[in-house]
């Protein structure tokens, strides 16, 4: 029996690291401004800790989404796969070349276009596990993340490139 109905619960479960930071913060402030000088140090250290897991719950909250859409993702040491009813599909982060959010399809997919001429993987914004892709995401060198976030929570109906890797030689760099 739970005391919580099952939206509050999935709310606090969903900002999880930004709760647990807030519980940090506040035992860091008690540290400092409480029992004594000698644990000042130690409730600085938490100040500073909990106020980063504060922000990176939060960033992690926005990304995530409810896991009741098609499929499954796996993220696995750098390694992306997706088990869909009709479509599926692996993308080593490595081998990555541009990661587009398209949101004319509904609900609104991943697209991980590999650096061969394979196919793209998409990927439900929805899927179970696709809370492990915001790690993965932010491996990639260059992402902005709160302008990912940002994408996510818009409502437009169009597809926007979050993510491209840089080519290998600058622009005016001739081949020939």
């Amino acid at each position: 029996m739970s005391f919580l109905r099952a939206g509050a619960r999935e709310q606090l479960w969903r900002w999880r690291e930004a709760l647990v930071g807030g519980g940090l913060l506040l035992l860091g402030l008690w540290l400092v401004a409480g029992p004594g000088y000698l644990l000042a140090v130690p409730g600085y250290a938490a100040l500073a800790g909990g106020a980063a897991l504060i922000w990176l719950g939060a960033q992690r909250a926005r990304f995530r989404d409810s896991d009741d859409g098609a499929g499954a993702v796996q993220v696995v040491e750098g390694q992306i796969t997706y088990f869909g009813p009709l479509t599926g599909g692996t993308v080593a982060l490595r081998e990555l070349q541009r990661l587009s959010l398209d949101r004319q399809m509904f609900p609104a997919h991943w697209r991980l276009e590999p650096s061969d001429d394979s196919a793209p993987l998409l990927i439900p914004v929805n899927a179970a596990g696709s809370e492990g892709l915001f790690d993965a995401f932010a491996a990639l060198p260059g992402l902005r993340t709160e302008r990912m976030l940002f994408e996510l929570r818009k409502t437009r109906r169009d597809a926007v490139v979050i993510w491209e890797r840089p080519p290998l030689r600058p622009a005016h760099v001739l081949l020939h």
